[in-house]
C-alpha cells in the first residue's frame, strides 16, 4: 500500500445522550479531536424517504492508525465532520499489517 494523501482535516465526533429536562434524553455529538484524512467517494444513490429525495454517498476515509481503545481511533457509530458535511462511520479496519493507517467506511447523506 502506498502512503495515502492525508489532506483533509476532519473532526471526529462521538454520540452522547443528555437529559432533555422532561425525563427523556436527546442525542448530541461531542468532538473528540481532529484527524487528517484521505477521502475517496464511491458510487452513490438517491432514494425517496417520506416524500423527500435522500442522496447517499459511501466514502472510504483513510486516517493514521491508533491502537484499539485509543480515543483517536474511530469506531462504528461515530462520525467525521468537515464543516457542514457529516460522514457516519460504518466500519473500521487496519489498512496494512503494521496498522499504520485505518480504513473507515462512511456514508454521507443529504436530504434534497
Amino acid at each position: 500500500m502506498s502512503a495515502p494523501r492525508l489532506n483533509r482535516r476532519l473532526t471526529l465526533e462521538s454520540p452522547a445522550r443528555v437529559s432533555d429536562g422532561a425525563g427523556g434524553f436527546e442525542q448530541t455529538w461531542t468532538a473528540l479531536g481532529v484527524l487528517w484524512a484521505e477521502l475517496t467517494a464511491r458510487a452513490g444513490r438517491e432514494t425517496q424517504v417520506a416524500g423527500a429525495a435522500l442522496s447517499s454517498v459511501p466514502w472510504t476515509v483513510v486516517v493514521r492508525g491508533a491502537p484499539v481503545g485509543h480515543p483517536e481511533r474511530p469506531v462504528p457509530a461515530q462520525r467525521f465532520r468537515d464543516g457542514g458535511r457529516v460522514f457516519h462511520i460504518r466500519s473500521v479496519a487496519e489498512a496494512d499489517p503494521e496498522g499504520r493507517y485505518l480504513v473507515c467506511m462512511a456514508d454521507e447523506e443529504v436530504v434534497r
